[in-house]
Order: C-alpha cells, then structure tokens, then sequence
C-alpha cells in the first residue's frame, strides 16, 4: 500500500499576490481556481511532482470568524510552518524569486548537513525555503 500526500495548505493574506509569487516567481501551475462567496482557494501544481497539489486561501476562507482571526494573527506574526520546495538549480531560481521583489531571508549557501539552499518571505511573509533537489 502507497500513502502519499495530496494536497498542502498555505494561508496567504492575498490569494492574487500568492498567484504572482507561487505561479510567477517559482513557476508552479494553476490546477484549480475555486470560488464561494468573497473566497476564493487556488490550487497549484508541479510536473515535478504530478498529483501534489498546494492550495492557498486567506484566513477566514472556509473557517469561522473567531478561527480566520486567529490564523490571521499567526500569519502576521510570521510563525506559520514553513514551506520547503526543492529545485535542480537553487542559485538559477534564487535569482529569479529574488527579481520578483520577494523578501530575501537567505541568500543559496551550502548547508553543512547537506544541501544547498536559500530562504525569502512569500508576499504574505510566509517563509520560503529552496533547496537543492536530492541526487542532484
């Protein structure tokens, strides 16, 4: 039996900055544009991994009142789990997030337990780390 991961949730504070920085700046895919309401979840996708999809919403998409305040509040704090993607060449997608205007946390640097990799703050200031794809 196989178990793998379908789908990761990120909280953003603007589903449209998110679509700029997830779709334009590390190049993943709009799968699904779904709107209810005043809320809309945008699902993305990556050839490189067919069938993982990561869905970004604003707090109070789906939640209740007191449930979106409190996730808003951990958002602006900046202390939502991170979010690590991996790539073939950090540095080439380093300089292509960076010209983006993203917010640069780490600049690519071999790690000493291993891989190679750089950090930035999503729009939402979500942090974003990059490493190096494994057997790469």
């Amino acid at each position: 039996m196989t178990t793998s991961l379908q789908y990761c949730n990120i909280t953003v504070n603007d589903v449209d900055e998110a679509i700029a920085f997830y779709g334009g700046a590390l190049g993943l895919t709009i799968t699904q544009d779904v709107s209810s309401g005043e809320y809309r979840w945008v699902t993305f996708g990556s050839e490189a991994q067919p069938g993982l999809g990561i869905v970004v919403s604003v707090p109070h998409a789906g939640r209740s009142q007191a449930d979106g305040d409190a996730l808003q509040e951990l958002l602006t704090k900046g202390v939502l789990p991170m979010l690590v993607f991996s790539t073939a060449d950090v540095d080439a997608l380093f300089d292509k997030v960076r010209a983006s205007g993203a917010e640069v946390l780490q600049e690519p640097m071999d790690q000493g337990w291993g891989p190679r990799d750089c950090a930035f703050r999503d729009p939402s200031g979500n942090t974003v780390r990059i490493a190096r794809a494994q057997g790469v």
